[in-house]
């Protein structure tokens, strides 16, 4: 069902949901992307949008972009404190608190964003990705996940020789684990401060989503992005407070998931489809934008072999290695 009728129908129940203008809501949302990147202007607004206009402006939001209310690392803590009544959290961001949930930091498993988000929201439903979650004091709302994270460096990267003791940007320590499995070092630098540290010269290489380059303009200060690899995704998931969202109506609740499964999905499908214009236009711009050879491939995959055992055994616990089941089956689907 389409978003328009999604809201065609909730617009029409508000009054048996009892929302009105005297009880309207009003929740602090805070994020650490720019209104001008996909995940926003495809995303977040347009959930936040959606529910406004469902509710007739019972529920409303004051949005928080671009780290204004907190850092990526810290819009946890900032709804657990709270600084923020909801966030638009970096999952991997917060691997210490949510361990199991950087199980989509593992490379070669999910290969579009669509593959990655029906993975991810199936996850998000119940089991022990959504309890870890709750467990930290919020509500998952819904999820998604960025394309497979690509690798842009200032020079063509192949095979593992090319890799051996380059400074890589990763996100969060899952992906830290495929650098190293490559022969690089990892380094962990949230989205915001990539550009600064490539122009000078902090790092080598970067992993990188390719719908996400633009909100940071990588493609000003590198030459060489490949097209095909899959070192790896990185998930989104919108949460509210816990206590927040139980003082919510059931109806409430019911719609803000509604549309945020309804916004996961569109997002996802946006963000695959803009990778295919911006590779085209990279091109006509003079980047090198490559595949890896089919020989270059296999050795990567080889070299990446044990990324995903050695995430089981640092994870440990009775619940990593059924995730990592469950995740490899979703996405193969």
């Amino acid at each position: 069902m389409k978003l328009v009728n999604l809201l065609s129908t909730f617009i029409a129940g508000t009054v048996a949901i009892g929302v009105t203008a005297a009880n309207a809501e009003t929740l602090r949302l805070g994020d650490f992307q720019s209104t001008s990147h996909i995940v926003s202007v495809e995303g977040t607004t347009k959930w936040m949008a959606a529910v406004e206009e469902a509710t007739d402006g019972a529920i409303t939001f004051e949005h928080f972009p671009s780290q204004q209310a907190a850092r990526s690392r810290a819009q946890l803590d900032a709804v657990n404190n709270g600084i923020l009544d909801a966030a638009l959290i970096g999952a991997i961001y917060h691997g210490e608190v949510l361990p199991l949930n950087t199980v989509v930091g593992l490379p070669g498993y999910s290969g579009s964003a669509v593959a990655g988000t029906a993975a991810l929201q199936e996850l998000l439903r119940e089991g022990p990705l959504r309890e870890e979650i709750l467990a930290a004091g919020v509500t998952p709302i819904y999820g998604f996940l960025l394309p497979p994270y690509q690798v842009l460096a200032n020079g063509r990267l192949g095979g593992p020789a090319d890799w051996d003791a380059l400074d890589i940007r990763t996100s969060g320590s899952t992906q830290a684990l495929t650098a190293r499995a490559l022969g690089g070092v990892g380094i962990s630098i949230p989205g915001p401060e990539v550009y600064t540290a490539v122009e000078r010269g902090r790092l080598d290489a970067v992993l990188f989503p390719l719908a996400s380059v633009p909100g940071y303009k990588l493609n000003e200060v590198v030459t060489d992005i490949s097209t095909n690899g899959s070192f790896g995704g990185f998930s989104f998931v919108m949460v509210v407070k816990t206590d927040l969202y139980e003082s919510l109506s059931a109806d409430i609740q019911a719609l803000m998931v509604t549309l945020g499964a309804e916004t996961a999905q569109h997002v996802a499908e946006a963000q695959d489809a803009s990778v295919v214009d911006l590779i085209a236009e990279w091109s006509a711009a003079g980047i090198n934008t490559y595949e890896f050879t089919d020989e270059e491939l296999a050795q990567v995959v080889d070299a990446l072999g044990l990324v995903s055992a050695d995430w089981v055994e640092r994870i440990g616990g009775d619940h990593a290695e059924a995730i990592l089941a469950q995740y490899g089956a979703l996405t193969s689907q």
